[in-house]
């Protein structure tokens, strides 16, 4: 992935009013929890169910401690452990501002943007990169193809509500599909293939997180060192041909994958 690359994203529209006026906010001074964790929670509910919507601004700490009769510290811990979250976000000039709620991604064969599409959070991309060269070792080897055969390669910077959240790196067996870039930023890759006949039957994937780069970091909007999760997968169609090898960056302070766990009888 490379840091080197620059590209406006309008910005999603703001509220100028306090948006907490209208929640019913509460805390229990009988309870062995936190007042602080009792405040952030609620918050951030209100966040995950759309009752903050994003872009909207939080009003001041000293309105809100008076409100529900909080220290003002205790507001700004609250505050800040949903600004740690990447929920909220502090802007000079403009106060504490609504970012989107964290997208939690099923592990299933399903595509980034359609999983972001379903859940609200209007994507948006940008590529990076769209050529055809040959494929490297662990290409060749996870597209059971030649090494000196060709294949498409395409990188992505994937948006929702204006922010980066994932670098998107996707090989494809060169002649496989056209992919041109307008297209690609337009939608999805897996729903350009199932338009153009390609039936998506499985895939074998890996998750897993380490600390980003320095040019991953300037390009997600991360500082360097930040955790990022990590994805790597190949797909193939119902003949059991590889039609994909994806390795994706994700930020995690934007975005988690859950899993459904069965216990076996």
């Amino acid at each position: 992935m490379r840091g080197d690359y620059a590209h406006p994203v309008p910005k999603q529209p703001r509220s100028e009013t306090d948006a907490s006026l209208s929640l019913q906010l509460s805390v229990d001074r009988t309870s062995p929890v936190p007042l602080y964790f009792q405040l952030s929670q609620q918050l951030e509910s209100a966040i995950e169910r759309g009752a903050l919507t994003p872009g909207s601004l939080l009003g001041n700490e000293i309105e809100l401690a008076g409100r529900l009769g909080l220290s003002r510290p205790t507001v700004r811990q609250a505050i800040q452990s949903l600004v740690d979250k990447g929920l909220l976000v502090r802007r000079r000039g403009v106060g504490t501002q609504v970012v989107h709620s964290q997208v939690k991604r099923p592990l299933e064969l399903s595509s980034l943007y359609d999983d972001l599409e379903a859940a609200g959070q209007r994507p948006a991309t940008v590529v990076l990169r769209n050529t055809v060269n040959p494929a490297g070792t662990r290409t060749a080897a996870a597209l059971g193809i030649a090494e000196s055969g060709e294949v498409r390669s395409i990188e992505r910077l994937r948006y929702a509500h204006g922010e980066p959240m994932a670098l998107l790196a996707n090989q494809l067996p060169a002649g496989l599909l056209a992919c041109g870039t307008e297209q690609l930023e337009a939608t999805g890759l897996y729903r350009m293939m199932r338009a153009a006949g390609i039936t998506l039957h499985s895939a074998r994937q890996s998750v897993g997180a380490r600390a980003a780069t320095a040019g991953e970091a300037e390009i997600l909007g991360e500082e360097e060192g930040a955790p990022v999760l990590t994805m790597e997968r190949v797909t193939f169609d119902d003949t059991g041909r590889a039609v994909e090898f994806g390795s994706h960056i994700y930020r995690a302070s934007r975005y988690a994958f859950e899993f459904q766990l069965l216990v076996r009888p």
